[in-house]
Parts: structure tokens; C-alpha cells; sequence
């Protein structure tokens, strides 16, 4: 691990590292903040999944977390959204290839060696976590757009992980609209039936643990019918009594201007669940 990047923010450092990930094959960037607290004792993870064309500087920049992050006392983590380097496959457009890993492992050539976001949030980068930073083993998991899909898929295939997951204008049926349609094709083959297992609306029917859900989702956004279709969620958390909290704010689209709006609300959200004792 090497700190590429550091800076004082709220009482707490701001900082960016470097290292090489086994499971990616590559280099990768990860946002890194340390609330004050952390300077005396072990924190809970927030950990945060940006969207489409993102990189970690996204959600440090924009989205006024560390103000949150110090006064709760949660150390929070920012990967990259994919895969970088000369070594790694890429594709024209913004919706496949760098920059849109879509939080799955894939199976198909030329993605295979490299496009395994899920493997490395969920295991490699907390085991980083462990080693290099004082944080304690409870986590939760946020996220937005591709990355809030990537959140609630981590969740609900990894039970006992997380002790509560969030997002922000999710795509929450990926294998049913164009963005999810396009990566699940490339990245794991045209057999339809592989997609279920990346797809929350499809995992929240046999979820085998009932974590508290939490969504707030811009009326104004411009992908809202097209590629977001939140209502399909609620529906599917309905279908087997699944708790979720879906929040339709009017008037925002989906920038960080809405994330810096509500952030505050997903921190008070999480730390119910981070600050109980297990």
C-alpha cells in the first residue's frame, strides 16, 4: 500500500492509496478516510461504490462525506469502479469496459482476467482494510447508480457481511435495462440465466438475511424510467416482506448535488447498525 494522496479534512485525514491487486491482475486507487476518532481506537467501515465513469475522486470530492464520516466516528472507503492500466480491456463508450465494472466477476473473454469488482470489494479490499487501517470488523455499504447496484448485490450474496446497505439512484434490475443488458452481455455471455445472480430484484427473493434497506432516489433524474425503474425493487421487496425504505426526492436529478444532499441521512442510517453491539 502506498499513500498517494493525503489531506487534513474535518479532524480526520483524507487520504488516497495505491496498490496491486491480485484478484484485479492491476494497480489500483482507493479512497481512504480516517475520522479522528480513528487516531485512538478501531472504526466501523462505510464502504462506497461510485457509478459509470467514476473513479475514488468522485465521491471524496463531491459529496461532503468526511463531514459525516468525523462526526460519527466511521472510517469510510472509496474504491475505483474497475479495473485500470494499459494490460486491461477496454471498449468504446462510457457504459462498458474502464470505468464501468458493474461490480460483478466475469466470465467471458476478455473481461474474465481482469473485471472481478465484486471479488475485490467484498473480499480483497476489506482484507486490506484489516491490515492496514484501525478498523473494526462492521461494515456497511453504499453506493450509487452502478455502484448502488453494486452495493445491494454485495449485501444480499454475502450474508453476515454488512450490518446494513444504502443507495442512491440504484440500477436495481440491471439484466432488465439497457445499461445492465449491454455489461452482463460482454461480461458474462449471452446466457440470460447467469444474469439472476447479479440482479438485486432477482437475489431479494431468496435472501436468506433481512438487512435494513435503504434508497433515496431523485424524481427529476433523467434514468429514472429508462435504467433506475426503483418501483421494480419495492415490488420485489414487497413480493417476500423484504424491509425497504424508498425515498422518492422531487425536483433532484442524479449528480452529487443530490448525493451532498442526503449523504448525511445515509451515515445516521448505517450507524444504527455499525454502533450495535454483536
Amino acid at each position: 500500500m502506498q499513500r498517494i494522496e493525503h489531506h487534513a479534512s474535518h479532524g480526520g485525514w483524507q487520504d488516497v492509496w495505491r496498490h496491486e491487486s491480485t484478484v484485479l491482475g492491476c494497480t489500483m486507487n482507493v479512497g481512504v478516510y480516517l475520522p479522528p476518532q480513528s487516531a485512538n481506537r478501531p472504526c466501523p467501515v462505510l464502504y462506497w461504490l461510485s457509478g459509470l465513469t467514476c473513479t475514488e475522486q468522485n465521491f471524496i470530492t463531491k459529496a461532503n462525506a468526511q463531514r459525516y464520516a468525523a462526526e460519527h466516528g466511521v472510517i469510510v472507503i472509496a474504491p475505483d469502479t474497475s479495473p485500470r492500466g494499459d494490460q486491461v480491456p477496454d471498449a468504446e463508450g462510457y457504459d462498458l469496459g474502464k470505468g464501468a465494472g458493474f461490480y460483478l466477476d466475469a466470465t467471458q473473454a476478455p473481461w474474465s482476467a481482469h473485471y472481478r469488482m465484486h471479488d475485490y470489494v467484498v473480499n480483497e479490499l476489506p482484507a486490506l482494510v484489516a491490515a492496514h487501517f484501525p478498523a473494526t470488523d462492521a461494515r456497511a455499504i453504499s453506493g450509487h447508480s452502478m455502484g448502488g447496484h453494486g452495493a445491494l448485490v454485495a449485501a444480499l450474496r454475502n450474508p453476515g457481511r454488512y450490518r446494513s446497505v444504502s443507495a442512491f439512484s440504484p440500477i436495481v434490475a440491471p439484466s432488465q435495462v439497457p445499461w445492465g443488458r449491454k455489461a452482463f452481455a460482454a461480461y458474462l455471455g449471452d446466457d440470460e440465466s447467469q444474469w439472476n445472480a447479479w440482479d438485486a430484484c432477482e437475489l431479494v427473493a431468496t435472501a436468506r438475511e433481512r438487512l435494513p434497506l435503504r434508497i433515496d432516489q431523485g424524481g427529476d433524474d433523467e434514468f429514472f424510467d429508462t435504467q433506475l425503474q426503483s418501483g421494480r425493487l419495492l415490488a420485489a421487496c414487497d413480493a417476500v416482506d423484504h424491509p425497504i425504505d424508498l425515498r422518492i426526492r422531487p425536483g433532484y436529478d442524479h449528480s452529487y448535488y443530490f448525493i451532498s444532499s442526503f449523504i448525511g441521512e445515509h451515515f445516521i442510517f448505517h450507524m444504527r447498525q455499525l454502533n450495535q453491539a454483536r
